[in-house]
């Protein structure tokens, strides 16, 4: 059986960043990261762009085989995790094979969560979550007339704009009552329905899909209310779901004993319910920042963050700094447009909600405000810097004084503030 000191399993940021953590306080200890990808590391949110050609599958890895070499990290490809035995501190692979470790970072990531329509498994499918995805799907849209994407969430809408820009009659089905549910408020949804339309896309929202059969060109979906759209493409893009089947499964060891719901739970250190395992970025469910519950936050700043702080507390880093909760920030390219949405879309009594829109440019600047402190900024061709306000809301900066300042140009404002508080 291989031994390793460290064992981090996955392969994109938070395992990344955990690396590069353990590695600035412990240069000698034994280090190996293995990933179920067959691929060097790479990025979720690069896939878009590999789809619509921008970005090459060959050119957008994060790191290369240099750079484990120098940081004397075990690179193991292939290894996909089938089970955790944290009674004799072993992580048994696919193939059968076992590596002890003395402590383990579960970076596991997601994967698409496929909904239980009565008839999915009959027809082929597309779903966009890894870069052997991004591939298949790339060749598929240069075939497709007649396309369908179910959900309208981030990852498919940059899909449904790939399918619309090649040509194909685009239908984009969503359960909700709008699109980017969750990401941006209903005027900005609004906008971005506009723009999908204006460029031929048929956009229902409010649909559930109630069967899908096998059709002449491909797939038939029947809808709630007895429409039928046929798709010769289907894109399946409802969300995802933590990777932690290696936690449930029959050879998971008696009780495993890792806490998990949702994800993987965690505390403010990324550590899990058992002493030496740790949990960050899409599998992980760690507290929110606006709330002491813990919730699901799979954005890559917070992959980032929990993978440093989890790698640093791994390696019993002195300057380690706790989590300070999940932040949502998400920003969104689309014809030539762009939409942002950073911190909480709810609006606790006695906040105050400042919106403008200029219909002629389209933009539009949604802002909510506690106590003089930023809870939430939302835009539609609005300029400001996503990180720069996610770290205004981190820090409970006080805008009072400056708040019109702020509203009136909160890209020049808030790069000011930053230049004098991040020193």
């Amino acid at each position: 059986m291989e031994h390793t000191k460290y064992l981090v399993v996955g392969s994109s940021h938070a395992a990344l960043e955990a690396v590069t953590a353990i590695r600035m306080h412990d240069a000698e200890g034994s280090l190996m990261l293995l990933t179920r990808d067959t691929h060097l590391p790479y990025s979720p949110t690069v896939l878009p762009y590999v789809v619509s050609g921008r970005s090459a599958a060959d050119g957008v890895f994060l790191r290369d085989e240099q750079f484990f070499a120098a940081n004397r990290v075990e690179y193991k490809r292939g290894a996909a995790l089938k089970a955790l035995h944290v009674e004799r501190n072993a992580a048994e692979l696919a193939d059968g094979s076992e590596i002890a470790y003395e402590k383990v970072l579960l970076a596991t990531g997601a994967a698409p969560a496929i909904p239980p329509i009565p008839g999915i498994d009959t027809v082929s499918y597309h779903v966009l979550r890894t870069l052997d995805d991004a591939v298949r799907l790339q060749a598929a849209i240069k075939q497709s007339k007649h396309a369908v994407v179910l959900g309208a969430g981030l990852v498919g809408m940059h899909a449904a704009e790939n399918l619309v820009k090649a040509g194909a009659l685009v239908t984009i089905v969503e359960m909700a009552a709008q699109l980017t549910d969750g990401y941006f408020d209903p005027m900005a949804a609004r906008l971005i329905e506009k723009a999908f339309t204006d460029n031929g896309a048929t956009i229902l929202t409010g649909s559930r899909v109630v069967r899908i059969a096998p059709s002449a060109i491909g797939s038939a979906l029947t809808l709630e209310n007895g429409r039928t759209v046929e798709a010769d493409l289907l894109l399946v893009a409802t969300g995802i779901k933590a990777n932690m089947a290696y936690l449930d499964g029959p050879m998971s060891g008696p009780g495993n004993g890792v806490e998990h719901h949702r994800g993987i739970l965690v505390s403010d250190t990324m550590q899990t319910s058992v002493a030496n395992v740790w949990a960050a970025g899409d599998c992980a469910q760690a507290k929110g920042f606006f709330t002491e519950a813990k919730v699901m936050n799979a954005i890559l700043p917070d992959a980032t963050e929990q993978g440093r702080i989890a790698g640093m507390a791994m390696a019993g880093d002195s300057g380690l700094k706790k989590y300070p909760g999940g932040v949502p920030l998400n920003t969104y390219h689309f014809f030539g447009r762009h939409a942002i949405s950073v911190g909480s879309s709810k609006v606790p009594e006695g906040a105050e909600v400042v919106t403008r829109f200029d219909e002629t440019s389209g933009r539009y600047l949604k802002v909510i405000f506690m106590d003089g402190r930023l809870l939430g900024i939302f835009g539609v061709n609005e300029f400001f810097d996503g990180g720069v306000m996610r770290q205004l809301i981190l820090r409970r900066v006080d805008l009072s004084a400056i708040k019109e300042c702020f509203l009136a140009n909160p890209l020049a404002v808030g790069r000011a503030l930053m230049s004098k508080l991040w020193r």
